[in-house]
């Protein structure tokens, strides 16, 4: 029985708010940054909520949130004795993010790696996120503390990939899918960002870029692909202005159909 106990694994996993009841935890990661994952996350949840489920963002990318910014909501957020109440977006995403509770948007957040970490927990544990049906993770790239400490804290039923066309690709998306391996997290698929230009004369897909290999890589993988996203500056100039609620991406709708398995 002893030996039983060495051999079996510690539980990290950390309970809700007791205010919260949240059936879905899905993970956005990326093994580098600059590709557009905070773009994806928020494609993704404006996905869900237009089919009439509650959704959240937890942005996880504690020294570079983007997603206040995107959707135009400021902080303090609220708070009382039950925990800290998300700011609600225009299309009724719940999210939370450090730039929710500085003084300013635009201070630097200057932890270190522990306390960082420790805020996403306290991002799960202090939050009061009511009913939801999707929370989504939105997480710093790589493979370091913050994702760690999300696969083992967090219930996190699968991750979404989100990678670009570039030569490295195959090294970074490895990466990720080895790391949710090794944690016995799901992935669920793999979304290309920046996938190609369209012309807007004459339609034709400009390869910004490079040559897209991400179908033979999902394939080498064994992971579908959920989506390729192009160049949309609409799409950039709707999250400057912070109008992103008002985007419907349907270049993510195979991978809203995976998440609704």
């Amino acid at each position: 029985m002893a030996e039983q106990e060495m051999n079996e694994k510690p539980d990290f996993h950390i309970e809700e708010n007791a205010f919260s009841n949240i059936s879905h935890c899905i993970g956005i990661v990326s093994g580098k940054g600059g590709v557009g994952k905070s773009m994806v996350t928020a494609s993704l949840a404006n996905a869900m909520a237009v089919q009439g489920y509650s959704v959240g963002i937890l942005d996880a990318d504690i020294t570079g949130p983007s997603i206040p910014k995107m959707y135009g909501l400021k902080g303090p957020a609220a708070s009382d004795g039950n925990g800290i109440y998300p700011p609600v977006a225009g299309n009724g995403l719940e999210i939370m993010s450090t730039n929710l509770l500085l003084p300013n948007e635009d201070d630097p957040v200057i932890w270190r790696g522990p306390v960082i970490a420790n805020m996403v927990k306290q991002f799960y544990t202090d939050v009061v996120w009511g009913q939801l049906d999707y929370l989504f993770v939105d997480m710093p790239p790589g493979t370091g503390d913050v994702p760690l400490t999300v696969f083992q804290s967090l219930p996190v039923e699968g991750i979404v990939i989100v990678t670009s066309p570039q030569d490295l690709v195959r090294m970074i998306v490895g990466k990720a899918y080895k790391m949710a391996e090794m944690m016995n997290i799901p992935v669920l698929g793999i979304v290309e960002n920046y996938s190609y230009l369209e012309c807007p004369h004459c339609g034709e897909k400009i390869q910004v870029f490079g040559e897209s290999h991400i179908d033979e890589i999902a394939a080498e993988l064994n992971i579908p692909v959920l989506g390729k996203v192009p160049v949309k500056p609409e799409f950039a100039g709707a999250a400057d202005e912070g109008r992103f609620a008002e985007v419907i991406n349907h270049y993510v709708d195979d991978a809203a159909a995976a998440l609704r398995k």
